[in-house]
């Protein structure tokens, strides 16, 4: 109808630059007339792609994932790809299931969020150079390393950074509640806590170190444990925001107060953690970049071929200061970090 080339009005339709402005409002006028719209399996066919990614979570009741999955949904549509999502909870045979599936439906490469540290999954991919991501959990398999790209945060000084600030208000019980020691995350953030304790001359007691699924009931669940123990800790960590929650309505039910009797801190700086009434104390990370840079670098791969070493983008984490820590009462007394490595904010404020 518009008497040109079938190149001329893939250009037309794709907005590719070398193509007169007057032939291409033609195009687009008569497409708009008859109401077309490309076929995407016969796009697929001749493209050898489907402009599709495939994206795997732990779980969706986890709110960290939510501004995670945003920054990976805006820039990948921004490059023009789509987005199916998969929630494995927890789950390697889940996982497994969503990979086969999204690999039938020819995704051009998965972003992972899910990676257990020996995760058999990720290293099968791998192996077979398919394209793909991890997002703030990696495994530590050497060949997976050597081959896939990770985008994170750095986990160990954010753990070292949340007990170093209870230490510095003048705790000596302090108290962790870990996520899975099958996740990179929860064995880093315990680590960085367990060097904080450390570096400060604090004993490591093996009590007062729990083992959580970064859910808010084994946080609840960890907090009492804590509260009923003999000599309880005057400090808790929870290393990630939604365990710190069921910790903070555990002690709330004990009819103790935060920070008054006990502080807490927790990992991630989730949308909750700032409002009035809970105002908790965090280890911040830029969740929406690291999804932003998980997307840009995944299409990079696929577009760009797999010559390239694999990146590993590490971003700083941010103690956020709020009051479950009792900053703010008088008689406390509080020294931003003055080791080189990292800054403190009161408030949000530098």
């Amino acid at each position: 109808m518009a008497d040109v080339s079938h190149t001329t009005v893939s250009r037309a339709l794709n907005n590719k630059s070398r193509i007169r402005s007057e032939t291409k409002e033609k195009i687009l006028s008569i497409a708009k007339e008859l109401n077309y719209q490309p076929n995407f399996i016969a796009r697929s066919l001749v493209m050898k792609r489907t402009k599709t990614l495939g994206l795997v979570i732990t779980t969706i009741a986890n709110p960290f994932y939510t501004e995670l999955s945003q920054g990976i949904e805006t820039t990948a549509r921004s490059l023009g790809y789509n987005i199916i999502l998969c929630s494995t909870n927890y789950e390697l045979s889940a996982e497994k299931q969503y990979i086969d599936m999204l690999r039938s439906k020819g995704v051009d490469g998965i972003i992972f969020t899910s990676a257990h540290m020996g995760d058999p999954n990720i290293i099968e991919l791998a192996e077979e150079e398919f394209p793909i991501i991890l997002v703030n959990r990696r495994t530590y398999h050497p060949m997976v390393r050597e081959k896939v790209d990770y985008i994170g945060v750095n986990n160990i000084l954010g753990g070292f950074l949340a007990v170093e600030h209870l230490i510095k208000l003048g705790h000596k019980r302090i108290g962790i509640i870990g996520g899975s020691s099958e996740s990179s995350v929860g064995f880093e953030r315990l680590e960085g806590g367990k060097k904080a304790l450390d570096t400060y001359g604090l004993e490591v007691k093996g009590d007062y170190f729990l083992e959580g699924d970064f859910l808010k009931g084994s946080g609840y669940q960890g907090g009492k444990k804590f509260l009923n123990m003999a000599q309880p800790p005057t400090g808790i960590f929870a290393t990630n925001d939604y365990m710190a929650l069921g910790t903070y309505q555990a002690i709330v039910e004990e009819g103790i107060k935060v920070p008054e009797e006990i502080a807490l801190i927790g990992f991630n700086d989730i949308e909750f953690t700032s409002i009035k009434g809970i105002e908790l104390t965090t280890i911040g990370q830029k969740k929406y970049e690291m999804g932003s840079l998980a997307a840009k670098t995944l299409v990079e791969r696929i577009e760009g071929g797999k010559t390239r070493p694999p990146k590993e983008i590490i971003l700083e984490p941010e103690l956020i200061i709020r009051k479950t820590c009792g900053f703010h009462l008088k008689g406390y007394q509080i020294e931003l970090p003055t080791m080189n490595h990292g800054r403190g904010t009161i408030n949000g404020d530098p």
